[in-house]
């Protein structure tokens, strides 16, 4: 077994920045010294372990699986380095404390606002808050980036505590004056020609929508199209260019002033839930406690208020008026 003891973080970041920027020459750059030392420090970690660090492959540098090791606890350290300057920056100035908070794309409509009763409750203490998809949340907690997460689906290859805040229910959207908003008589072969927007690969809205077509498609290929944001989302819907599978919450204010409708069908909502998430192998620390506590004892009260759906016709509704109803009328 190699002795690693001797290892240093300037080998390590040497090398995670020659596979991300492709050469020596570029990560010399990034890390502001000059070629000769990068090769230096990956000469001194490839003989430490007594194998080879990458292989240059047709798309560029590729890591060897001892590479990919190295630069895994490369990251690792850099985050947790990270995290300690922000926590020393916030006591230099005076704070209690600091966090990292990662919250997925969907819940950049309440996350903000959260934060801030937080910050109004406890001003001594700095949150630092990140927005991404599901897929790069989940590499920076890989990664021990953040000391909270908020996500709608806990990784189930990562041991971590999880708070239930609140429900979180997923919708099928269409402009107001498209044929199947508000009906509810829809039904899947109604859906069979319908063109459908989604969120790109990671995002945990593909998913979701994938698999709605999948349940209610029996196989059809539906026309769907690919877009990098929510709002992008929602901008194509109201324009007429689709239909979507979305957050709920993304979409309140819109469906509050008539701009986008949903459309009512079996199963749907979709309801899951949004948890708050922390690793177990990273200790809480007292700003992360705080935090926590702060945010299951308001529970879900932060979410957006949904509008209420729109009840279904009478059996009555849209009949031939009877004899009484029309001399009433005439009357």
């Amino acid at each position: 077994m190699s002795d690693l003891r001797g290892l240093s973080f300037r080998q390590l970041r040497a090398l995670a920045a020659t596979i991300h920027t492709g050469s020596v020459t570029n990560a010399a750059k990034r890390l502001s010294v000059t070629p000769p030392a990068i090769a230096a420090q990956l000469k001194g970690l490839e003989d430490a372990v007594g194998a080879a660090l990458y292989v240059r492959g047709p798309d560029g540098l590729e890591p060897t699986p001892v590479g990919r090791e190295l630069i895994a606890a490369a990251n690792e350290i850099d985050a947790v380095v990270s995290g300690c300057a922000h926590r020393i920056a916030a006591l230099n100035a005076g704070a209690e404390g600091s966090l990292d908070l990662g919250v997925v794309s969907t819940g950049k409509y309440f996350a903000p606002r959260l934060v801030a009763a937080f910050r109004e409750a406890h001003p001594g203490i700095h949150v630092h808050l990140s927005i991404g998809n599901r897929g790069e949340l989940l590499e920076a907690l890989y990664r021990r980036e953040y000391d909270l997460a908020i996500m709608g689906r806990p990784p189930a290859d990562l041991a971590v505590e999880r708070d239930v805040l609140g429900e979180h229910p997923y919708v099928l959207i269409a402009p107001p004056g498209h044929r199947l908003a508000g009906r509810h008589d829809v039904t899947a072969e109604d859906l069979r020609h319908e063109a459908f927007l989604t969120r790109e690969e990671g995002s945990g809205t593909r998913s979701l929508t994938a698999a709605f077509l999948d349940g209610v498609g029996d196989g059809w290929a539906f026309d769907v199209s690919e877009m990098g944001t929510n709002e992008t989302i929602k901008q194509a819907v109201m324009a007429g260019l689709g239909m979507a599978i979305i957050s709920a919450h993304t979409v309140h204010t819109e469906l509050a002033d008539g701009k986008l409708a949903t459309v009512p069908l079996p199963g749907l909502p979709i309801m899951r839930h949004w948890f708050l998430i922390r690793r177990t192998d990273r200790e809480a620390t007292t700003a992360t406690r705080i935090f926590r506590d702060f945010v299951v004892r308001h529970g879900g009260s932060f979410l957006p208020r949904l509008p209420a759906p729109a009840p279904p016709p009478s059996d009555t509704e849209g009949a031939a008026p009877t004899e009484a109803q029309g001399a009433a009328k005439s009357a």
